[in-house]
């Protein structure tokens, strides 16, 4: 499945919006994420760092973590806004796989370009998933 231009756009253009609240006081490096849920709602997330810089949290998994916070678990597609069109980091890529590898992901720039499109199964082959943990 992949995005259709209307819902790619809606979540292009909340991303981009949420950029703005990006706490980045070291980096400079503002972004933004929309994540839609399978029931339909979109919820964004900015990164926010910390002095201490292992404490800092992506905007794509802040997004995830509000969906969670209330309740979601099935994610259609994320988008991420970056001055440049950034992919998602490591850790962004493997809580994505925690709830579906079948999520759509999409990276834009500022101006609305797209960098990158396509499943968190491509974005993170070889995932470590719930199923891989061993139990006794």
């Amino acid at each position: 499945m992949s995005l259709t231009e209307e819902v790619r756009q809606k979540l292009i253009e909340s991303a981009r919006q949420s950029r703005r609240w990006a706490y980045v006081p070291y980096s400079h490096y503002a972004v933004g994420a929309a994540l839609l849920t399978a029931s339909g709602k979109i919820y964004d997330g900015v990164n926010v760092e910390s002095a201490a810089y292992p404490t800092t949290m992506c905007a794509e998994r802040t997004a995830i973590f509000k969906a969670v916070s209330e309740g979601e678990r099935e994610f259609t597609a994320i988008v991420v806004v970056t001055s440049n069109g950034g992919a998602p980091c490591g850790a962004c890529r493997q809580v994505m796989a925690e709830f579906g590898m079948d999520t759509w992901v999409v990276a834009a720039d500022v101006e609305g370009n797209v960098t990158l499109e396509m499943t968190v199964a491509d974005l993170l082959p070889g995932a470590f998933r719930p199923e891989d943990l061993a139990h006794e």
